[in-house]
C-alpha cells in the first residue's frame, strides 16, 4: 500500500482536514456522557427540591447537547466531503498510472500477467482500494480517539469502574487484529477467483458464435458455474470469518457493560459514585461498543484494501526488463553504412514456452523495398513481424532501425516508425473518421482519402450514411470482415509510415480486391519499407524480397524466380494453389479425360 501512497500526495489538504474532523466530531461526542450526568446529577436533584431552576438547568443542558449535536454533525459531513474528494481522487489517478503503465508492457508481460487478471485489478481491486483509503480517513483516527478517549474518561470518573476498560479493549484488540491477520491471504484469494471468473465471462462474450456454431452452451455454463461456485465458497467462507467480529465484540463489551453496572451498583450504595456517573461509564462503555463495531468493519474493509492493494502493486513491478531507455550513446554515425532495417540473428521464445518460435532469423531491407513472408501454419510470420514495433523483445540477436538497436529507441520513437495492421481487424466504437485519425491525430481529410484510396476502401465510405462520419459499432461489428481489413489498412496509411507492415491483413480481399491494393501499395509515394505476411503466394510474389520460414527457421529467402529454383518449401507452398502449373501436370490429366471419353463411348455402345 505504501508503494500506492504517492497518488494521494496532491490531496494532502484533503487527507488531512478529514481526520481532523472527523476528530472534533469525536471530541464533541466524548463530553455527551458527561453532560447527561450532570442533568441526573444536578438536574434532576435540584427539580426535587426547586422544580423552575431544575427544569431550567435541564433545559440548558439539553441545549448544550443539541449544540454537541449540530456541531458534530457538521463536522462529521465535512469530514466525509474531504475524505470522499481524496479517495476518488486517488483512485482516478492510480486507475490512470496503472492503464498507462499497462499501454507500456511488452506483449511477453500481458501473456504472463493476463488479460482478465490486468481488467480485474484495474477495476475491482482499484475500488476496494478507494474504499479503503476512504474509510481509513474517517474512521481510521476518530475510533481509536473515541475507545481511549472513552477509557480515559472513564478513570476520570472512577478508577475501579475503569479497570473494566484495561481488560476488556486488550480483548477486543485481539480479537479484531487476529481476524484481520487471519483474512487477509483469504481475500487475495476471493480476488483470484474473480480472475477466474472474469476471464471466463470474457471467453465467453468474445467466443459466443463459436460457442453457439458448435452447440456448447451446456459446457460453458457448467465452466461458468464452476468458476462462480469456487468464487462463493471462497466469499462465504471468508465471510463467516469475518462475521465473527461483531457477535465476539458485542459479547466482549455487553460483558463488560454488565460488570460494570454490577460495580457501579455497589459504588452508588457505598456513595463513592452518582447514579449519574454510573450512567456516564456506560455510555462510555456503549460508545466503544458502537466505535469497536465500526472499526471491525473498517478492518475487514482495510484487509481487503491491503490485499486489492498489493494485486496493483504487483502490476507495477513488471518491467520491460530488455527494453532499454533511449540514451546519447545509442546513437549512431552518420558517415558508417548501415541499412534501413536489419535483423542480426534473431531469436525469440515466448515466455514458458518449450521451444524457440524464431531461430537465427538474419535478412536485410533496404527504404523502399516490399519484403513478403509466407510459410506454413506455425512458422512463425506473425511472430517475425511482431518483433520489429517492440512487441516483443529478442531474447537472442538484435533488430537495428537506422543501425541502432531498437532495444536502445524510446517506445514512441520506435512506434513513430511503424504502421501496423493485425491478422484480427480491430476498429473501435465512434466514427470512421475517429478510427482513422488513430493513425494520425493530426491527419487532414486530404491524408485520410489518399489512405482510404491506397487501401481500396473509399467505397466503403461513401457507401455509409454520413461518409467519414458515420458510425462504427464496437469492435466494427456492422461492417464485413473485407470493410474491416481495408479500413484498419487506410488507418495505419494515414500516418505515413516508414515501416508498414501488414500481417495476413487481406485474408477477407477477393482476388482482384487484392491486386488492387498491392498496386496502390506499389505506386504510394514515399520511401517505405513493406512486409506482407500472407499464406497466398499470389500476394507476395511480385516482392523485392520473400522470405520463407519453416517451423520458426529461415527456409529461404530471394524473388520468387530465385526461390522457385532453390528452395523446396516455397515450391510446395506455390503449387498447393497453383497445381495446374506443376512440371507434368498437364500429363497426369491427359490419361484421364481419355480414360473418360472411352467410358463414355463403351457406355454408349452397350
Amino acid at each position: 500500500m505504501k508503494r500506492l501512497m504517492k497518488y494521494l500526495k496532491d490531496y494532502k489538504k484533503e487527507s488531512i482536514l478529514a481526520p481532523l474532523f472527523k476528530l472534533l466530531e469525536a471530541f464533541f461526542e466524548l463530553f455527551v456522557p458527561l453532560v447527561i450526568t450532570s442533568i441526573i446529577d444536578k438536574g434532576i436533584v435540584m427539580g426535587q427540591t426547586d422544580p423552575s431552576s431544575g427544569q431550567s438547568y435541564i433545559l440548558k443542558m439539553g441545549f448544550c447537547l443539541l449544540t454537541l449535536a449540530v456541531v458534530g454533525l457538521a463536522s462529521s459531513i465535512t469530514a466525509q466531503f474531504f475524505a470522499a474528494k481524496a479517495a476518488v481522487g486517488f483512485s482516478a489517478k492510480l486507475r490512470q498510472a496503472l492503464f498507462d503503465h499497462i499501454q507500456g508492457l511488452d506483449f511477453t508481460n500481458i501473456d504472463r500477467a493476463g488479460t482478465s487478471t490486468l481488467i480485474t485489478r484495474i477495476t475491482s481491486d482499484i475500488n476496494q482500494v478507494q474504499s479503503g483509503v476512504n474509510l481509513v480517513l474517517r474512521l481510521f483516527l476518530r475510533s481509536p480517539i473515541i475507545v481511549f478517549g472513552a477509557m480515559i474518561m472513564a478513570f476520570t470518573i472512577d478508577v475501579k469502574s475503569a479497570l473494566v476498560f484495561v481488560v476488556a479493549i486488550p480483548l477486543l484488540a485481539a480479537v479484531v487484529f487476529g481476524i484481520m491477520v487471519w483474512t487477509m491471504p483469504l481475500y487475495k484469494k476471493v480476488q483470484a477467483n474473480l480472475d477466474r471468473v472474469l476471464g471466463i465471462t470474457r471467453e465467453n462474450l468474445t467466443g459466443v458464435r463459436v460457442i453457439r456454431a458448435f452447440h456448447q452452451e451446456e459446457q460453458e455454463e457448467a465452466r461458468f458455474r464452476e468458476g462462480t461456485g469456487a468464487l462463493a465458497a471462497s466469499q462465504i467462507f471468508v465471510g463467516k470469518i469475518s462475521a465473527v467480529m461483531n457477535p465476539v465484540t458485542y459479547v466482549v463489551v455487553n460483558g463488560a457493560i454488565v460488570v460494570l453496572i454490577y460495580i457501579g451498583a455497589i459504588q452508588v450504595n457505598v456513595g463513592n459514585l452518582t447514579q449519574g456517573q454510573v450512567v456516564a461509564i456506560i455510555n462510555y462503555m456503549s460508545q466503544i461498543l458502537v466505535e469497536l463495531v465500526k472499526l471491525a468493519n473498517l478492518i475487514i474493509t482495510v484487509t481487503k484494501s491491503l490485499a486489492c492493494a498489493d494485486r496493483v502493486a504487483g502490476v507495477f513491478e513488471i518491467q520491460n526488463g530488455q527494453w532499454e531507455k533511449a540514451s546519447p550513446a545509442a546513437s549512431v554515425q552518420k558517415d558508417q553504412p548501415h541499412p534501413f532495417l536489419q535483423f542480426d540473428h534473431v531469436s525469440f521464445s515466448y515466455a514458458g514456452a518449450g521451444a524457440e518460435a524464431l531461430h537465427d532469423i538474419h535478412f536485410q531491407v533496404e527504404e523502399g523495398e516490399t519484403v513478403g513472408i509466407i510459410g506454413g501454419t506455425g512458422s512463425g510470420k506473425s511472430t517475425l513481424v511482431n518483433l520489429i514495433p517492440g512487441f516483443y523483445p529478442a531474447t537472442e540477436g538484435a533488430i537495428r532501425l537506422n543501425g541502432r538497436d531498437i532495444r536502445q529507441m524510446s517506445q514512441e520513437e520506435l512506434k513513430g516508425y511503424v504502421g501496423m495492421v493485425p491478422q484480427k481487424a480491430v476498429l473501435f466504437k465512434g466514427t470512421i473518421r475517429s478510427n482513422l485519425l488513430w493513425g494520425n491525430p493530426h491527419g487532414g481529410e486530404t491524408e485520410m482519402w489518399q489512405a482510404l484510396d491506397t487501401a481500396q476502401a473509399r467505397e466503403v465510405v461513401e457507401g455509409k450514411e454520413g461518409g467519414l462520419e458515420a458510425e462504427i459499432a464496437q469492435g466494427g461489428k456492422n461492417l464485413s470482415g473485407g470493410q474491416r481489413q481495408r479500413l484498419t489498412i487506410a488507418r495505419a496509411l494515414v500516418r505515413d509510415p516508414k515501416i508498414l507492415i501488414l500481417d495476413d491483413s487481406a485474408s477477407a480481399l477477393d482476388y482482384a480486391t487484392d491486386a488492387r491494393l498491392r498496386e496502390a501499395l506499389r505506386r504510394r509515394e514515399g520511401a517505405s519499407a513493406t512486409f506482407i505476411v500472407s499464406q497466398r503466394a499470389s500476394s507476395i510474389r511480385h516482392a523485392d524480397k520473400i522470405i520463407v520460414l519453416d517451423d520458426g527457421e529461415m527456409a529461404g529467402m530471394g524473388t520468387h524466380d530465385q526461390l522457385m529454383e532453390s528452395c523446396e518449401v516455397y515450391r510446395e507452398i506455390y503449387f498447393s494453389q497453383y497445381p495446374e502449373e506443376r512440371p507434368g501436370a498437364s500429363l497426369k490429366k491427359e490419361p484421364a479425360r481419355k480414360g473418360k471419353g472411352d467410358g463414355g463411348e463403351r457406355n454408349g455402345g452397350r
